[in-house]
């Protein structure tokens, strides 16, 4: 009886003749060495014919691994994969990346140099056991760099996990996917840099969304840690599904993530990260259920890191008072404090002079600031506040709290009235007339122009509670957020922008009851 023997067949044949015992003292040139020997001379020689006697390994297990077929099919192929690419002479699937000739439609054939990469497609035909002990096959002889396995991971995942690319998780088995997930965190390569975050932040998301143990979570928030300056706002928006939560994101996630940074001294890419965070905090600001609190904490993890501008900032924080009508005057205080009105441009100041839900002391800290700026001789060096205004922004009111009535503390909180907004300017009027005829320090007119507005407010206060002892209408409350009269930053028209100017000629646009 003849039989012929291929890949295809080779491993069932040799778990037979184990069976019937056909070893050599049986009979000399018996079943199982003439199998042996078509194995090593021809099969595992062969790149595609060692994956497929691999693949029908799984069939016979236990069997296939008690005679040593798997693990020397695994070698047969991670020796090939390490192989100077200078002596690839098999052939090899790779469609992945198209060589520029071909690009052009060139037809002829031609000598091409073989990429470091030339076995990644071809594993990922196999089952993610198999995969797993091959990768690390090849890892342990230390001959490819880390890019290069790194690589292999990022094209498995995207092969075997339906919508992984797309940073989503389709229906299928769950159980296979999560431990494919684990799988390739466990076999990252250990140098920086050698996946990209992008990748990486992927993995989180999947793992996230199937729920993997906090062990592979933590393994790849410090990693995506290390490289957080090569994440984009898209890839930083990990949806939450926990069910406790109910925010759209994980801010809680991204946090950590922040932190692990933080704690790298990483200082040439901090300007990077912060500018990030400042464009994430804008969009999970429009998330309505998303706490104060979560978006506080975020921003004050990089408020040590010292931004040129805080225009990012300014417009996150714009974003979350325009979605979050009821947040309360001490979460608005907070989250305006991380902010400094020195560094806004003077579209941001332009924009901010007329935000209505801007509290009353970052209007005047804006105000003053603009003042200072126009009328400061150059340009290469950012004044700084009065004392007065100084004291208002670190306390929220000028001098002491013996002094000054806690109610007070609380009117600073609130929108100005189109009335407090001109007399406000005025007395900024006055106070740089004051500075320059030499009349008055600037700390001691600021005290004045302080006061003055500070008396409006009162009288404003006093005025409304009479109203509502008389049984009338009172003040509306617009501390909370606000009307939506004010655009958000970025949408200023070219022609207010024309008929502005910072210091003194920008409206208010509020509505007064």
């Amino acid at each position: 009886m003849t039989v012929t023997l291929s890949a295809y067949n080779v491993v069932a044949t040799r778990c037979a003749a184990e069976y019937l015992g056909m070893h050599e003292t049986a009979e000399k040139g018996n079943l199982i060495y003439k199998i042996d020997v078509f194995l090593n001379s021809s099969l595992f020689r062969s790149w595609k014919d060692s994956i497929i006697v691999l693949q029908t390994t799984k069939t016979f297990s236990p069997l296939s691994e008690d005679l040593k077929l798997v693990s020397l099919c695994i070698d047969a192929i991670a020796s090939k994969a390490c192989v100077d690419v200078s002596h690839v002479a098999w052939s090899y699937t790779y469609n992945r990346k198209k060589l520029a000739e071909e690009n052009n439609g060139a037809d002829q054939v031609r000598a091409r140099e073989v990429p470091h990469d030339w076995w990644v497609e071809d594993l990922c035909e196999l089952e993610i056991e198999f995969y797993k002990r091959v990768i690390m096959n090849i890892k342990s002889k230390g001959v490819l760099g880390g890019e290069v396995i790194g690589e292999a991971l990022k094209a498995y995942g995207y092969r075997r996990l339906s919508g992984f690319n797309k940073g989503v998780m389709e229906q299928g088995d769950l159980v296979k996917h999560k431990t494919v997930i684990e799988t390739l965190v466990w076999l990252l390569p250990s140098e920086k840099d050698s996946v990209s975050c992008g990748f990486l932040l992927k993995l989180l998301k999947a793992a996230t969304m199937l729920n993997s143990g906090e062990t592979v979570k933590e393994q790849l928030v410090r990693r995506i840690g290390q490289q957080l300056e090569q994440a984009s706002v898209a890839e930083l928006l990990i949806k939450s599904h926990q069910e406790s939560e109910s925010s759209l994101y994980d801010v809680d996630l991204v946090k950590k993530i922040v932190v692990e940074f933080m704690a790298r001294d990483q200082n040439t890419s901090k300007l990077m990260v912060v500018k990030l965070i400042d464009g994430y905090l804008t969009e999970i600001a429009k998330d309505p259920n998303l706490p104060a609190s979560k978006f506080i904490d975020l921003a004050e993890s990089v408020s040590s890191i010292s931004r040129p501008a805080h225009d990012g900032l300014y417009r996150a924080i714009d974003m979350y008072l325009k979605e979050h009508a009821g947040i309360t005057k001490g979460e608005k205080k907070r989250m305006c404090k991380l902010m400094d009105c020195r560094k806004l441009s003077v579209e941001a100041c332009m924009h901010a002079v007329q935000n209505d839900r801007l509290p009353l002391r970052v209007v005047v800290q804006v105000l003053f600031f603009e003042q200072v700026r126009a009328s400061a001789s150059s340009g290469s060096s950012t004044p700084d506040f009065p004392k007065g205004i100084r004291e208002l922004r670190s306390c929220g009111t000028y001098g002491s709290s013996r002094s000054v009535p806690t109610v007070m503390e609380d009117e600073w909180d609130t929108v100005a009235t189109e009335e407090e907004m001109r007399a406000l300017k005025s007395e900024i009027a006055a106070l740089k007339l004051q500075e320059e005829s030499g009349r008055k320090s600037t700390d001691k007119a600021a005290v004045t122009a302080i006061s003055r507005v500070k008396s409006l407010i009162m009288s404003r206060k006093m005025f409304g509670k009479k109203l509502q002892g008389k049984g009338g209408g009172g003040e509306k409350n617009n501390g909370g957020g606000g009307s939506d009269s004010s655009e958000s930053l970025g949408s200023v028209t070219e022609e207010a922008a024309k008929t502005a100017t910072p210091s003194r000629n920008l409206t208010r646009k509020v509505s007064v009851s």
